[in-house]
């Protein structure tokens, strides 16, 4: 008896055993009872009923990451590109992701490569570089309504590389190089006509400055000219006007002479003749003068004439 008490002690410890679980942290579990879904496990221990029960499926509740191998495409201009992509989703249904399909992942995988393709012909090749974040938002946004009767959560999709072909590579590569030399051209172009600018802009700014100078010379000469002849001016009149004080001294010396000396009557005579001499003197240095003829051996009689014409002047 103690025989067989102890084999059902070690039988029931045996299916104590087999039907505790431990689902770990981030994990759950489907639990099938006779082939059909009874309850959903989740992380820690847990028991199932030997032979009754069993576990269907176990998976991972966290984020994955789903690779997509490189995937030949079609523009809408009808150029051929290679695509690749990584997928970042979770299960957010664990009954939905094991019951309502087959193969989940491989199932994903199929389904963004659809919608690769289908985006990537809606567009042209330029707009594939050129508006890849654009992309990446539609991508996720169809994959995530697609995906959600399995019960799956796409979170991100990101797009690693679009690859044309050689052909348009090569094509591209001429467009390029066209493209730099028709910008260095038009760059050349334009410092030509920035310096032809500037040059012409230079010669008209020193012509304006050369006439200016010209213009100031002409001023400075002007106001030279004239400043020199108004010394001028001023000095004949102040010459002239210290001649005529030494000929106002000089005829009041010979008045004061004339009256203290009884022969000084001939002297101012022969004086006032000597005077008309140097009048004549001046008269022909005139440009308007007549000319006086005068015989010299008739001097003095010259002179006695003129003595006669003073005393009568002065009578």
């Amino acid at each position: 008896m103690w025989g067989w008490f102890l084999a059902m002690l070690i039988g029931g410890g045996g299916v104590a055993i087999s039907s505790a679980k431990v689902i770990q942290q981030g994990n759950e579990a489907l639990v099938e009872r006779l082939g059909v879904y009874d309850r959903k496990l989740e992380p820690g221990l847990k028991f199932v009923i030997p032979i009754w029960e069993r576990i269907a499926f176990q998976e991972t509740i966290r984020e994955k990451v789903l690779d997509i191998p490189p995937q030949p495409c079609i523009t809408r201009d009808n150029v051929s590109i290679t695509v690749d992509a990584v997928v970042y989703w979770r299960i957010v249904d664990m009954e939905k992701a094991y019951y309502k399909v087959q193969n989940l992942q491989n199932a994903m995988v199929n389904m963004v490569l659809t919608q690769i393709r289908a985006e990537m012909g809606q567009l042209e090749l330029d707009e594939t570089f050129t508006a890849r974040s654009q992309i990446n938002e539609l991508l996720l946004r169809d994959l995530d309504v697609a995906t959600d009767p399995w019960g799956v959560k796409v979170t991100r999709v990101e797009l690693r590389d679009i690859i044309p072909s050689q052909a348009v590579q090569e094509s591209m590569e001429l467009q390029m190089s066209a493209e730099r030399r028709k910008r260095a051209a038009i760059l050349t172009s334009e410092g030509e006509r920035e310096s032809a600018v500037n040059s012409a802009r230079g010669k008209a700014e020193s012509q304006i400055l050369d006439a200016e100078a010209r213009q100031k010379a002409v001023i400075l000469q002007a106001e030279a000219e004239n400043k020199a002849t108004v010394l001028q001016a001023q000095a004949e009149r102040q010459s002239q006007v210290l001649k005529a004080q030494a000929t106002a001294e000089a005829i009041r010396i010979v008045e004061q002479i004339l009256t203290s000396s009884p022969t000084a009557a001939e002297a101012g005579k022969m004086l006032l003749a000597l005077g008309y001499l140097d009048m004549g003197a001046t008269i022909g240095k005139s440009d308007s003068s007549k000319v006086l003829f005068m015989d010299p051996h008739s001097v003095p009689a010259a002179l006695q004439g003129m003595l006669s014409m003073v005393e009568n002047n002065k009578g």
